[in-house]
């Protein structure tokens, strides 16, 4: 991809708007909008952003795990099923609590 193909002034994407948006669907390629020649913004298909954040949202769960590892916040797997099968345990009791409802 090209990135310099992709680069429009603000005032074609107002004159060109349907044109715009459909290039970027059909494309899959984003569009750099600039004003004053400046980049100010990417215009991209709502698939393309959501890939994006959720890329973004696993890198962001690795850097937590490994900065949990790195300071010594971990549990073995036998440790860690363990806790879920006491929760697990717990929450069933209470659930086998009868309850009683009453109009008055």
């Amino acid at each position: 991809m090209k990135l310099s193909e992709s680069v429009k002034p603000i005032s074609y994407l107002k004159s060109h708007t349907a044109e715009a948006l459909r290039a970027v669907t059909e494309g899959r390629r984003p569009i750099v909008i600039t004003q004053r020649g400046e980049a100010k913004a990417v215009l991209q298909d709502i698939a393309a952003y959501e890939q994006i954040q959720e890329s973004l949202a696993l890198l962001k769960m690795l850097a937590q795990s490994s900065k949990s590892l790195a300071e010594g916040r971990s549990k073995t797997v036998e440790q860690a099923f363990s806790d879920v099968r006491r929760r697990i345990g717990k929450r069933a009791n209470y659930s086998r609590t009868p309850t009683f409802l009453t109009c008055s």
